[in-house]
């Protein structure tokens, strides 16, 4: 017997009930499990409890603004965000990217691309186990709880700075330029420059008092920056 595919859970922030229906049978049917809320409050509460992998969130909901959800959807969690809404206007699109989301797709919409956005959202994850955290021996990141730790001693970052850093330690030894940091930590589709992303570096070092040469989050010049594992001179 051929076993179920199992692609992860998605949260379904709709508060139409023949679109939530529409999600439920055509993710399902892809093998992903879907969770739904009617209302904002339902689905912030639902997101709280469960966790799930990625959000499909829709702009106009009947209790809050869909950007209001959007913002605290990012101080609860970094997992995939996709905008779904009848809102077409390009401005309201950066809105949108610039609040945090990963992807934006306005109704009505394709089945075809809803889920290959949904699938490339979710290829771009990193596994199960490695997105539980982060820790090395010094630094140590939980991606559930958003808390950060340096040597034991507790770290309080804001949320960019958050995101930001975890950016940084999921590609650990890897160099990421400018553009990709501004993708992971800002969102596509913000329009921040080099200079923004280097003095957001510089601002992240002081938090974690590594202001020396020898520190783990370091500049490669002329590529982008990374974050050192395994730090040495």
């Amino acid at each position: 017997m051929e076993r179920s595919l199992d692609r992860g859970t998605v949260l379904a922030i709709e508060d139409d009930p023949d679109i939530r229906a529409l999600l439920r049978t055509l993710l399902n049917r892809e093998g992903y499990r879907v969770q739904e809320a009617a209302t904002a409050r339902e689905g912030l509460r639902t997101f709280h409890e469960t966790r799930p992998d990625v959000v499909i969130l829709d702009l106009a909901l009947p209790d809050l603004d869909g950007l209001e959800v959007l913002s605290r959807l990012r101080d609860l969690s970094d997992a995939p965000v996709l905008v779904l809404t009848a809102r077409s206007a390009e401005a309201e699109k950066v809105r949108g990217l610039k609040s945090g989301a990963d992807d934006y797709l306005t109704k009505p919409f394709s089945h075809v691309e809803l889920l290959a956005r949904l699938h490339a959202l979710r290829r771009r994850m990193p596994s199960t186990a490695h997105r539980a955290g982060f820790d090395d021996g010094h630094l140590r990141v939980d991606f559930v709880r958003q808390q950060v730790h340096l040597d034991d001693v507790p770290v309080p970052l804001t949320p960019t700075e958050y995101r930001l850093l975890s950016a940084l330690v999921r590609h650990a030894d890897e160099v990421l330029s400018a553009d990709q940091l501004v993708e992971l930590a800002w969102g596509e589709g913000a329009g921040l420059g080099p200079t923004r992303v280097k003095y957001a570096v510089l601002r992240l070092r002081r938090k974690l008092g590594w202001e020396s040469e020898d520190c783990p989050l370091r500049t490669v010049r002329g590529f982008g920056y990374r974050y050192d594992s395994a730090p040495g001179p």
